[in-house]
């Protein structure tokens, strides 16, 4: 039987009918996420309308049990898991796309689309929706959103939160409310809707989005510049996003991920490369030739080994499969992978890779970075043997000073991940006393009783 109050279950089940799961093996699969973290709910929710979550929001409220949102768990830093027991409300069966508005360049969609579903959507209207992880293929827009996602195509095009143009959503009260509007200026009170994005489910449940959206561009051109060493490469970061042509996507490599993309993502890559620079461009047959040229300029410098195009659209997939497929081919390295996303001026990159490579050497670590070089968001990559407590304590001190390194190039703990359980306790690091405080007070104002995913993003 649930540990919750008998009214509270009798209420909800009565509400959702089969949408509302109890039973202990249908809750594990809602107990974790791509964090590996774990903690099983007292309940599951499956809503299909928004009248639903406003009736679970308030029976929860009034009962103080926590509500947990959750798209499809692809989250890094523990933002979905259940950590104070409550109802996880999975919001896979609001998955539909309610319209798509070509001349008003936007769609109103329900949170549990796929992002990738909506791409393949749009693209017979000749548009896109910007935000590209690397889960896109099994994220939810509700989940991009919620973390302020964002991916090689931010560089040029934005995260999530510089494409959202309205939210509906059901803060901690219950009560449901709308932010923004489906126009692309606006002036009219706070910007609420950005507040939401990235807020990780603590200040409402997004049941409602209206994206701001990209006509495709008619071509683009990738380029691949391979360099002697890391230091080279990032350099070259720095003088990519001083000219004035920004690429489309920009996205860096070290040397093991280098060899990583060419052993088990099948790249095709000489050996001697120390680091590599994925170059793109996109925009129409005339102006885009100009646009390759000023790049391949910028690209060109000391410690530059070779510069080349994709061949043709099957080799530049060929690349960025390889890219995307960094990841989990980590894990062949070793069994245990702290992955942070931290983020520096682009100026700073020299500094930052190199803080890391002598971080690695102190502490006898394999890190490897990787990431959106033109928005100064690289992916670190601390691996380690969780069997071997010596090394799972050097990773955790390899971190703090990581995120250390970060804040004091003027960057900030992340970039797309998120702060959920993983980087809580070093926001105050990165925020000072007076702005947490304010944070604290509006999360106060949209949970006042503090139910929505307690234990995330702001530290006690």
């Amino acid at each position: 039987m649930t540990p919750l109050p008998r009214a509270l279950h009798r209420e909800l089940a009565a509400v959702l009918g089969d949408g509302w799961r109890v039973d202990p093996n249908e809750r594990l699969a809602y107990a974790y996420d791509n964090s590996r973290r774990q903690a099983l709910p007292d309940a599951v929710a499956l809503p299909v309308e928004r009248g639903q979550v406003v009736a679970l929001v308030r029976a929860c409220r009034a009962h103080r049990v926590p509500v947990i949102a959750r798209g499809r768990g692809t989250n890094t830093t523990g933002a979905a898991v259940p950590v104070a027991g409550g109802v996880v409300v999975s919001f896979e069966r609001m998955n539909r796309i309610l319209a798509i508005r070509p001349g008003d360049r936007c769609a109103v969609v329900e949170p549990g689309v796929l992002n990738g579903e909506l791409q393949a959507a749009l693209e017979p209207h000749g548009l896109f929706w910007p935000p590209d992880p690397t889960s896109a293929g099994y994220s939810t827009v509700g989940g991009n959103l919620a973390c302020n996602a964002g991916g090689p195509r931010a560089v040029k095009y934005g995260a999530s939160r510089d494409n959202v143009l309205a939210l509906g959503a059901v803060a901690g009260t219950g009560e449901p409310i709308r932010c923004g509007t489906a126009t692309t200026k606006g002036a009219t009170g706070y910007d609420l809707q950005r507040l939401l994005v990235g807020s990780e489910g603590t200040l409402a449940l997004i049941v409602e989005a209206t994206l701001r959206l990209t006509p495709l561009p008619p071509a683009r051109r990738a380029l691949r510049a391979l360099y002697r060493d890391v230091a080279a490469a990032a350099r070259a970061v720095a003088r990519l996003m001083a000219q004035p042509v920004t690429p489309s996507m920009l996205e860096f490599m070290d040397a093991t991920a280098v060899r990583l993309a060419r052993e088990v993502g099948g790249a095709d890559l000489p050996p001697e490369a120390g680091a590599l620079l994925m170059i793109e461009a996109d925009g129409d047959a005339q102006t885009l030739p100009h646009a390759v040229e000023a790049l391949m300029r910028a690209a060109a410098g000391e410690g530059l080994v070779a510069i080349d195009d994709a061949a043709d659209e099957a080799a530049r997939e060929r690349l960025w499969a390889a890219r995307k497929a960094l990841s989990p081919a980590l894990r062949t390295l070793a069994p245990g992978k702290i992955n942070e996303d931290v983020v520096v001026p682009v100026s700073r990159i020299p500094e930052l890779v190199d803080g890391v490579q002598a971080l690695a050497r102190e502490f006898a670590l394999p890190i490897v970075c990787f990431g959106h070089a033109g928005n100064g968001n690289l992916h670190v990559n601390l691996l380690f043997d969780p069997a071997d407590a010596g090394q799972g304590a050097r990773a955790e001190a390899a971190l703090a000073r990581v995120f250390a390194l970060a804040l004091a190039l003027g960057g900030t703990l992340s970039g797309e991940h998120g702060i959920g359980l993983a980087k809580r306790a070093f926001l105050p690091q990165a925020i000072d006393p007076p702005t947490l405080a304010l944070m604290r007070a509006v999360k106060a104002a949209f949970d006042p009783d503090g139910i929505l995913n307690p234990g995330k993003l702001l530290p006690d």
